[in-house]
């Protein structure tokens, strides 16, 4: 019954593939003339999966000895403190004309990006030289993480008000580099509704005392000694975090809900198609000539891809909280991300470290979220941090990534405000699960 289920979504799956291409090129005059998405619902239609608080905890709030964690050190101000301010007044700050989607000029970033992309393969196989090389995988693999922000836009439904539109633009950017589409939509809606919460966020999460502790010492070291971490963005689509199941390929994971199955195959007979165009250029013109033009960059996107991600939620000078049970809300946990500027990056990559106003408004097109950002800083007041300025090149941040990974390791199993804790044994390669 099952195998049956699978093989009729797989049937429909490449049926929409081949509707989604005719619907673009077919229907692309009328789509402009009905925008009708509710911001609300963030451009999805979807439904998530029932998410199930933990019950309150028995001491709930601050831990004692947060204050020699980081917390209160400077100032007495407190990050974990519920914000003085609501979500509406946030929102009541933002100019009207940062909410309005401009589908023409998203595609205008789509063309640009791609071309961008085509002429620096096309550079480098003219020139084929060991000199420039290395340049080309450096620029190329950034071009590759601009795509993937461009498809993260379309995912949220900031891209434009148009569902298909969304859809097909982001099918096209993201099963090009290898990320299956809806899969990660959905999974990353679920972190965007949960951001903050020790439990049910979907990115980079904290890992419970008792979890850390049951982890084998291999283990620890990947998750938390760079370069590792920076690689895991393809097993993550896989298997998830440690303590979570389910994969972003597999349309029965419990990542899913029963009406997401169809998408989910979709996005994935996507995915399988670009995997096999791989293996047809690996036997017309050999591996290491895919390998330099294509496999190199997708490394160097992957790297981009964790080092933002993780660098949003983690390693600011100041420890930030995270939440769980009742003292968890959407506003308190979008508050607990981070900004960040990445020099001469910023333009390419969409401003996507213009960070804390997509988390809670995640409606807003990527071109005014800093004209958002500058709004709410007086609503938001300490609760804003600002980020560091950069150099050209973002190389302050490689600080923050290795200080974060060496310092946040765990947090309590117990409490509903929560900060990082540190393991001193890690790096010292003392196996301890009875500590």
């Amino acid at each position: 019954m099952l195998e049956e289920s699978f093989q009729s979504h797989l049937v429909a799956a490449w049926s929409e593939c081949g509707e989604m291409i005719k619907d673009f090129i077919t229907l692309l005059p009328t789509w402009f003339s009905t925008v009708s998405v509710d911001e609300s619902d963030w451009g999805l239609n979807k439904t998530s999966p029932p998410l199930k608080a933990p019950p309150p905890s028995l001491n709930g709030g601050h831990r004692e000895g947060d204050a020699t964690n980081g917390v209160g050190e400077e100032d007495d101000f407190d990050p974990g403190a519920p914000p003085p301010f609501r979500l509406a007044e946030i929102r009541a700050a933002i100019p009207k004309h940062c909410w309005v989607k401009d589908p023409w000029r998203s595609l205008s970033y789509v063309a640009r990006d791609v071309f961008v992309v085509f002429g620096l393969a096309a550079a480098a196989i003219y020139f084929n030289n060991w000199v420039v090389w290395p340049f080309y995988w450096a620029a190329q693999g950034t071009m590759f993480w601009a795509l993937f922000v461009l498809g993260h836009d379309c995912g949220h439904g900031s891209f434009s008000d148009i569902p298909k539109l969304n859809s097909v633009v982001g099918h096209v950017l993201h099963s090009s580099i290898l990320v299956p589409y809806h899969g990660w939509r959905i999974s990353h809606r679920t972190h965007h509704q949960n951001h903050g919460h020790v439990e049910n966020d979907e990115s980079w999460v904290p890992l419970p005392e008792k979890l850390y502790k049951n982890l084998d010492i291999t283990s620890r070291i990947l998750r938390f000694t760079v370069p590792f971490p920076i690689f895991a963005y393809p097993f993550y689509l896989w298997t998830r975090s440690p303590g979570k199941k389910g994969s972003h390929f597999n349309p029965y994971s419990n990542l899913f809900v029963p009406s997401e199955r169809k998408n989910v195959v979709t996005s994935t007979v996507c995915w399988t198609l670009m995997v096999a165009l791989l293996i047809c250029a690996f036997i017309i013109v050999g591996v290491v000539p895919v390998l330099k033009i294509y496999g190199v960059p997708y490394l160097i996107f992957i790297m981009w891809l964790d080092f933002t991600t993780y660098l949003h939620h983690h390693g600011h000078e100041q420890k930030l909280p995270w939440y769980r049970g009742k003292e968890w809300n959407y506003l308190r946990g979008g508050l607990t991300t981070v900004d960040r500027d990445y020099g001469w990056l910023n333009n390419i990559h969409h401003d996507i470290g213009t960070h804390v106003i997509h988390h809670l408004f995640p409606q807003i097109p990527h071109y005014h979220l800093i004209e958002a950002t500058k709004a709410a800083k007086p609503v938001l007041g300490k609760y804003y941090r600002e980020p560091k300025k950069s150099g050209p090149i973002p190389l302050h941040l490689i600080k923050n990534l290795v200080g974060s990974m060496k310092q946040d390791h765990y947090v309590s199993d117990t409490g509903d405000v929560l900060y990082y804790q540190t393991d001193p044994h890690l790096y010292g390669f003392q196996r301890s699960k009875s500590e």
